[in-house]
């Protein structure tokens, strides 16, 4: 057991950061299992969600997690499951808020 009180800290720090990352390893273990389960779209959605928070928070390295997602992707090719598609009505709003730029400022082309 530490002793001084910035070990102690350190202990404390410590504990709650593994079981925050146990969380986030035993979702990521369910829904790779899930999807395996079910190979559906919906859970390889998850999956690949899943996986990306786990890149994310630094508790899988990010080559492995792309070699991850390629091989759940490979799997839902062969199983036959297809993406589903993004709803337009939230690609139009992304479209027009880019759209709406200001004019650009007159040239003062007096002379002197």
């Amino acid at each position: 057991m530490p002793i001084i009180k910035s070990a102690k800290k350190r202990v404390r720090v410590a504990s709650k950061a593994t079981a925050r990352n146990n969380k986030t390893k035993r979702a990521f273990r369910a829904a790779v299992k899930q999807f395996h389960a079910k190979t559906s779209d919906s859970a390889h959605r998850k999956a690949q969600s899943a996986l990306d928070k786990v890149a994310k928070k630094g508790l899988m390295h990010k080559n492995k997690v792309a070699r991850k997602k390629s091989q759940l992707a490979k799997l839902a090719k062969a199983a036959g499951v297809k993406p589903t598609k993004v709803a337009k009505s939230a690609v139009k709003k992304q479209v027009a808020k880019k759209t709406s730029a200001k004019k650009p400022a007159k040239k003062n082309t007096s002379k002197k």
